[in-house]
Order: C-alpha cells, then sequence, then structure tokens
C-alpha cells in the first residue's frame, strides 16, 4: 500500500484536475448556448432556401444547374473534413477522421485528395493522405462571409475540372450528448426531384426561371457549408461539454476511493503505533 504522502498528493493531484475539468464543462456549456440558438435559427432558411431551388427547378425542361451538375467520370475526389481546433471532446474528431479514412476506401483506385477546416483533422489526416488546404483559421471568426469564401474556393475546384467530386464530412448537432457524423455531397449537384405538383400559376419571373436557379445555386452551396460548419460548432460544444462532465464524474470517484484509502492507511498506522507502544510498555514491566 502507498505511503500516507503519497496518497495525499494524489488527492491533491485528482482535485485539481477535477476543478479544470469542472471549469471546461461550464465555458462549453456556455459557450454551447450560443452556438446552438445559431444553428437552430438558421436550419429553417437552409432548408426554405433547398425547397424554392426543388420547386423552381421541378418546372424546368433539361439541366438547369448549368456547370454545378455536370456529371463527369471520377477520377479525383476531394473530401472536405470538418473537424476542430481543440481536443478533449471525446471521439468528436475521432469520428470524422475515421469517416475521412474510409471514404478514401470507398474510391479506391481514384485520387482522394483531403481539404481541411479544422487542426485536429489535418494534424492526423496529413500523416496518411493528401491533404490539399486547412482552413482552421475559420473558426476564429466563424461568420458567413468567412465561409463564403471557402465555398467559392471549393466550388473553383469543381467547375475548373480540378476534381470530379466534392463530399462534405461534419458532425451534424442533435443535442448536447449525440452527435452524428453526416456524409454530403457538395458538388456536382444531385439531379434535383420532387414529388410535388408544382403549378406556375400566373407568375411572372424576372428574370428568367433558369437565371433565378442558377443564381440561387452558388447561394445554396454557401448555405449548405456554413451550415455543416455551423453544426459541427455546436457539435464540438456538446461534445466537450459532455466530455468533461464524465471526466469530473470519474475525478470525483477516483478522489472518494482516494480518501477512503488514505483513511484505511491512516488508521492501520495509529493502530500500529497504539502496538508498538503497548508492547514497548509490557516489555519495560516484564
Amino acid at each position: 500500500m502507498a505511503n500516507l504522502k503519497e496518497i495525499r498528493n494524489r488527492i491533491t493531484s485528482v482535485s485539481s484536475t477535477m476543478q479544470i475539468t469542472s471549469a471546461m464543462k461550464m465555458v462549453s456549456a456556455a459557450k454551447l448556448k450560443k452556438a446552438q440558438d445559431a444553428i437552430t435559427a438558421m436550419r429553417p432558411y437552409a432548408e426554405k432556401l433547398t425547397e424554392l431551388l426543388q420547386n423552381l427547378s421541378a418546372t424546368l425542361e433539361g439541366d438547369a444547374g448549368g456547370e454545378f451538375t455536370a456529371q463527369r467520370e471520377i477520377k479525383k475526389v476531394l473530401v472536405v473534413a470538418i473537424t476542430s481546433n481543440r481536443g478533449l471532446c471525446g471521439a468528436f474528431n475521432t469520428n470524422v477522421i475515421k469517416e475521412a479514412k474510409s471514404r478514401s476506401e470507398v474510391y479506391a483506385g481514384k485520387q482522394v485528395d483531403i481539404f481541411a477546416i479544422g487542426k485536429k483533422g489535418n494534424d492526423v489526416l496529413s500523416k496518411t493522405l493528401s491533404v490539399v488546404d486547412n482552413q482552421s483559421t475559420v473558426f476564429d471568426d466563424l461568420t458567413f462571409d468567412n465561409v463564403a469564401k471557402i465555398a467559392d474556393l471549393l466550388t473553383e475546384k469543381f467547375v475548373s475540372g480540378e476534381y470530379d467530386k466534392i463530399e462534405l464530412i461534419y458532425n451534424q448537432f442533435k443535442n448536447a450528448a449525440t452527435q452524428i457524423v453526416q456524409t454530403e455531397q457538395f458538388l456536382p449537384l444531385a439531379p434535383i426531384k420532387s414529388d410535388l405538383t408544382v403549378s406556375t400559376g400566373d407568375y411572372i419571373f424576372e428574370p428568367s426561371k433558369e437565371e433565378i436557379v442558377l443564381t440561387l445555386i452558388p447561394k445554396s452551396l454557401k448555405t449548405q457549408l456554413y451550415k455543416g460548419i455551423r453544426d459541427s460548432f455546436a457539435s464540438e460544444h456538446g461534445a466537450r461539454m459532455t466530455a468533461m462532465h464524465k471526466a469530473t464524474d470519474n475525478a470525483t470517484e477516483l478522489r472518494n476511493q482516494l480518501k477512503l484509502t488514505y483513511n484505511k492507511a491512516r488508521q492501520a498506522s495509529i493502530t500500529n503505533e497504539i502496538l508498538e507502544i503497548v508492547g514497548g510498555a509490557e516489555a519495560l514491566n516484564g
């Protein structure tokens, strides 16, 4: 059994760790509320924009998406892996990294490159895969305008023919304890299908419906990427809050066990001292 001084040092160390994890939990909880409100407020807009695009496209004949819907033979694939800049958030980053690696297996025999958004994904994936860019600084000022620049960069890579397909991988926020890894096709746009019967009525479109669709598509792509990053951002804080909560509980349990061990060791030490005193007294009397 460890001596009393070692146990006291361990209790102090575990107590310090518990204070740190508890503080990190509270910080993440505060940040989560803001991030959750942002993604919750954005989802209806993103869904309505997609619905509007589908309804307009359903009334058009032929290829209404132009260069954004170009279906080419898949030779080069770009996987956009959205992770975080910091760790201590459980399996949040690991799940995205694992899915990104699995995509390279799905497209075996084809060139698969990684476009990292987040330092953690870049650090790990660059060791085994080809990472062509890292946009981790976007989390320093997460605004639609900053994300739109990344969306334009990705769109240019597809339109220019540099890549034949672009996919997004990120954690979708469900609640503080649950994040779902999503893999979405970014480009080319999947053929738009709508089961709804769209009535054109007496609407007058200005400019033409084709021009409206081609204007909406870039905006829809920017919104899709922004929503994915926002989802990931909220998921990160939820995952970190949950991880720090569990770490605090584990530290509390370990501290209680160490205190019990310390009390038992102290009691045994006192008992031994009493026995030594009694034994010495008996020896003197004898």
